[in-house]
């Protein structure tokens, strides 16, 4: 089927609704990853009624910095309603009988159409994109009912990966509170179980930094530090818990049985008795993005993972929470492979949209 072209601008329009009568409260903001976030900004004081109303449906971009971030953020809003600072342009499609916006979603959420942005933007240190640049970027439209199949597929594997998730934290929460029931509730330093002692994490643990290289064609997965990041033919690491080192992710920790290459954004972590299920929970109770050093970016060492200290229990119970807490971690694994695959499948649908 040919798809017809037509610039952006045919199908939508700028919008510039105000809080003046200051009913939303809800503040957001839009990440260069093109996601909604809740705002942290310190509003005390803040005039709310001139910033801007987005509701359901609407989109909100940033025209700033496209060059330099080498994308330009941009996302459909769900909810019923939020506010957000005046400095977002925002806009909604004009006809969904003509434009579905959950396609234009799509569409705004190619690499190919950052790639176009960034050519658009204007040079300088910000490389900023204008907003007639924007509506005169071209989009193919096809029928709405060939609109609405593409739409459906895209949301039929972004919900699975969503099911996913909510699945990955459940498990990860249950397990997390029968840890801390069993080892940190009512433990008494002074007073400990039979057996137990005061220890550091260098008693039961080794730690070594991994190792850069670029995805390639093969199997075994690549761990940065926030998750699979892509595969390779080669593996530096196996049945090893991934530590992210620096960074925004520093402190995140996965687990891995199989073969893996562990990148130099993340430290490997191993159990001196292979225990790796219960030093996992630790690792996790132990909340190490908030032992990090650094504050403009974050760096997690081996030295700080050595010395940080903790409750032992006596070999029992450690062989019977790791048991527990591998079988667990083995269903967590395989559904976090799975989303990789689910979201490289959507990459594969949106490139498909040209």
């Amino acid at each position: 089927m040919e798809l017809k072209y037509k610039s952006i601008g045919n199908y939508i329009h700028l919008i510039d609704n105000r809080n003046t009568d200051l009913e939303c409260t809800k503040l957001v903001g839009l990440t260069v990853e093109k996601k909604f976030i809740p705002s942290v900004a310190n509003i005390i004081g803040t005039d709310l009624s001139k910033y801007k109303v987005i509701k359901k449906n609407q989109f909100a971009c940033s025209l700033m910095q496209v060059s330099r971030d080498g994308k330009m953020p941009v996302a459909m809003f769900r909810e019923d309603s939020a506010i957000m600072s005046p400095a977002y342009p925002m806009f909604e499609v004009n006809d969904e009988k003509e434009l579905m916006p959950e396609y234009l979603e799509m569409y705004l959420s190619r690499s190919e159409f950052d790639r176009e942005a960034v050519f658009y933007a204007i040079g300088g240190v910000r490389g900023s994109l204008e907003w007639s640049d924007f509506c005169d970027m071209q989009l193919p439209v096809p029928p709405i009912e060939e609109q609405r199949r593409i739409v459906s597929e895209y949301q039929t594997v972004e919900h699975r990966i969503a099911n996913n998730e909510a699945l990955i934290q459940k498990l990860e929460e249950t397990a997390q509170a029968i840890y801390h029931h069993t080892f940190v509730e009512g433990i008494d330093e002074e007073n400990l179980p039979e057996g137990w002692r005061k220890g550091c994490l260098e008693d039961i643990a080794n730690f070594s930094n991994g190792k850069a290289i670029k995805p390639s064609v093969g199997s075994i997965p690549i761990y940065g530090g926030n998750g699979i990041i892509g595969f390779t033919e080669d593996n530096n690491a196996e049945n090893v818990i991934v530590i992210g080192r620096v960074g925004a992710n520093c402190g995140c920790v996965y687990y891995n049985e199989a073969k893996c290459w562990v990148n130099d954004n993340s430290i490997k972590g191993t159990s001196r008795d292979g225990h790796n299920g219960y030093l996992f929970f630790v690792l996790k109770s132990l909340e190490l993005n908030k032992v990090s050093e650094g504050s403009g970016q974050p760096l997690l060492t081996q030295t700080i993972l050595n010395g940080l200290s903790f409750f032992i229990p006596d070999s029992k119970t450690i062989i019977d929470f790791n048991k527990f807490a591998t079988r667990i971690l083995r269903y967590i694994d395989n559904l976090a492979e799975e989303n990789f695959h689910l979201r490289t499948l959507l990459s594969l649908l949106t490139s498909k949209l040209s």
